[in-house]
């Protein structure tokens, strides 16, 4: 069903003090960075850390409340099919943090563990090899 962690998540609260750390202290580089996504790696990794600065935003309907309670990390896989790896996880019993949605980047969910901790899948969406990122993007829950 999944193959390697593409990205781990951090939801945060000042993203240029951990730009800073991230690179200047540890030597990440920066792989991508926008207003609402940073991704940083080590330069053999092939995971992503990545930055998503929390927002108060009002949920969408396929989103659970409750993102204020703490949880700051995500691990994030990329799928290529995901309506059949959600029914799979649905079969299985898993837990939807959000449903299955259509998102800029592609179709995405997040699913949470029986403690609570939240992974975020997605189907990216296909781009023109001109402009095309090999690795992960960015979706955190909203």
């Amino acid at each position: 069903m999944f193959g390697k962690i593409s990205a781990i998540i951090l939801l945060v609260a000042d993203a240029p003090k951990l730009i800073s750390f991230y690179r200047d202290v540890l030597e990440l580089e920066v792989k991508q960075e926008s207003e609402d996504w940073i991704e940083l790696s080590t330069k053999e990794g092939s995971t992503v850390l990545a930055l998503y600065p929390k927002r108060d935003k009002k949920k969408s309907s396929n989103v659970k409340q409750g993102l204020g309670d703490g949880r700051n990390t995500l691990i994030g896989f990329n799928v290529s099919d995901l309506d059949s790896v959600c029914k799979e996880l649905e079969k299985r019993g898993a837990s939807f943090f959000k449903r299955p949605s259509e998102e800029s980047f592609g179709k995405h969910a997040i699913i949470e563990d029986p403690e609570g901790n939240l992974i975020s899948i997605v189907e990216m969406k296909p781009k023109d090899e001109y402009t095309q990122i090999s690795y992960y993007h960015g979706f955190a829950p909203e």
